[in-house]
C-alpha cells in the first residue's frame, strides 16, 4: 500500500509540474512557440515521461482550460445564481471574484485571454473550449444585467448584449494593462478603481441624452 500511494504521489506531482511549466510558458511564449520539449526541460522530466502522462501538447492545453473554467467561471456563475441579490450587489462581487482570481491565479486569467486570440478562427477543440468557457462568463454578465434592468437600477438606453461587452472588455483588459506594466500598479487599489468606475458606468442615474448620436460621424456628434 505504500508502494501504491509512493507512485500515486509521484504521478501526481509529475502532472503538476508539467501542468504548471505548461501554463507558465503558454503565457509567456504563446502556444505554438511553446514545444513539448519546452515544457518538458522545464518541469524537470523527459519528453517521454511528458508523453506519458498527457499524449500531445493540446492534451496539456485542454487540461489547463479545465482548471481556468473551474477556478474562473465557476465561482462566478454560482454568485450570479443567487436570487437574493439585487443586481448592482451581484456586478460588484462579479468583479470582486475575478479581481480575487486575478491577484491569487493570473497566470490562469492570462491563459483564457491570450488563447482566445491565438486560437481564434482555428476551429480546434481548444478553441471550442475557450469560447464555451467565455459563454459561460458572458451569461453570467448578461443576466446580472438584465435583472438590473428589470429592477430599474442598471441603465436600459443601452443594451443588455453591450452592456455586457464592456463589462468583459474591462474584465480582459484590465488584467492585460497590469501585466504588461509589472510594478506600475498596485492589484488591489486597481480592482477597487475598476469597481468604482464601472458601477458608475451601467448604474441607472447614468444616460445619454435622447439625441445622442449612435455614431461619431454624424452631423449632430456634439
Amino acid at each position: 500500500m505504500e508502494k501504491k500511494n509512493r507512485k500515486e504521489e509521484q504521478r501526481s506531482a509529475s502532472v503538476e509540474g508539467i501542468l504548471t511549466s505548461a501554463l507558465e510558458l503558454f503565457v509567456k511564449n504563446g502556444y505554438r512557440a511553446t514545444t513539448v520539449e519546452m515544457v518538458a526541460k522545464r518541469a524537470g522530466l523527459t519528453k517521454g515521461a511528458v508523453y506519458f502522462y498527457f499524449d500531445s501538447k493540446a492534451t496539456i492545453m485542454l487540461r489547463l482550460l479545465e482548471e481556468v473554467e473551474r477556478i474562473v467561471v465557476d465561482p462566478a456563475e454560482a454568485g450570479s445564481r443567487r436570487v437574493e441579490r439585487p443586481a448592482l450587489d451581484k456586478l460588484v462581487a462579479f468583479l470582486t471574484q475575478q479581481a480575487r482570481v486575478a491577484l491569487k491565479h493570473p497566470q490562469h486569467l492570462l491563459l483564457l485571454i491570450l488563447m482566445s486570440v491565438e486560437f481564434y478562427g482555428t476551429n480546434t477543440k481548444s478553441e471550442v473550449r475557450v469560447r464555451a468557457i467565455y459563454r459561460r462568463l458572458y451569461g453570467c454578465v448578461e443576466g446580472i444585467i438584465h435583472q438590473g434592468q428589470s429592477e430599474g437600477m442598471i441603465r436600459s438606453d443601452i443594451r443588455s448584449h453591450e452592456l455586457t461587452s464592456l463589462v468583459m472588455a474591462q474584465h480582459d483588459g484590465i488584467l492585460v494593462e497590469w501585466y504588461r506594466r509589472p510594478g506600475e500598479f498596485d492589484g488591489r487599489s486597481l480592482a477597487r478603481a475598476v469597481r468604482l468606475a464601472m458601477v458608475d458606468a451601467v448604474r441607472a442615474h447614468a444616460r445619454l441624452p435622447a439625441n445622442f448620436p449612435a455614431y461619431p460621424d454624424s452631423p449632430s456628434f456634439p
